[in-house]
């Protein structure tokens, strides 16, 4: 076995399972975030704690981890640079340190996404943006503006990354399952802006 691709399985998988949300809200505020809300460590339900700066940092941390794992891969192992994003994202939704119930991915994958083209990343963040200003409902933005980052790559010629994209939009909708059901059912709660 090529022992670059164990390499880079291993930090990939490290660096995303690293779950920020959870650290932050013990060492802060003394609270389990599995306890709160939807129980998930993102930063979503971080915000439910009431403390946007934890929420904030807990965004910037997820987003960093991501991008840190694929700014390596691309200096050292270039041609594992999409397996490094896809097994950092899939180490943020199933940590080893949680039994394997972390967050939702979606900073994790902001992250990734601005590590390989800074275009993509800030197509997700007019998308996601002015989405959630429409509807105001972030799980809905979250879910269409990955497929329109997904998309853009394959119709206008990033195809060296189309596919990893589109293996996150379906990760992201299959993170999204409970959000999709409340969003049918009409019980999803709205961004308060």
């Amino acid at each position: 076995m090529d022992i670059d691709l164990i390499i880079v399985a291993i930090y990939s998988y490290l660096l995303g399972s690293i779950p920020f949300g959870l650290v932050l809200t013990k060492i802060f505020l003394k609270k389990d975030i599995r306890t709160v809300g939807s129980g998930n460590i993102g930063t979503t339900n971080v915000l439910r704690t009431g403390n946007k700066f934890l929420a904030i940092t807990t965004l910037a941390l997820d987003l960093l981890k991501g991008y840190i794992s694929v700014y390596i891969s691309i200096f050292y192992f270039e041609s594992l640079v999409s397996l490094s994003a896809l097994i950092c994202f899939i180490g943020h939704i199933f940590p080893i340190w949680l039994k394997f119930k972390g967050g939702k991915g979606v900073a994790t994958y902001l992250g990734v996404t601005l590590a390989l083209s800074y275009k993509l990343f800030l197509i997700f963040g007019i998308s996601w943006v002015s989405l959630s200003l429409l509807f105001r409902f972030a799980s809905l933005s979250s879910m269409i503006s990955t497929l329109i980052v997904f998309l853009y790559a394959y119709f206008y010629g990033i195809n060296d990354y189309a596919l990893i994209f589109f293996i996150f939009f379906v990760m992201i909708l299959y993170t999204h399952k409970e959000n999709i059901l409340r969003l049918k059912n009409s019980t999803e709660n709205k961004i308060k802006l």
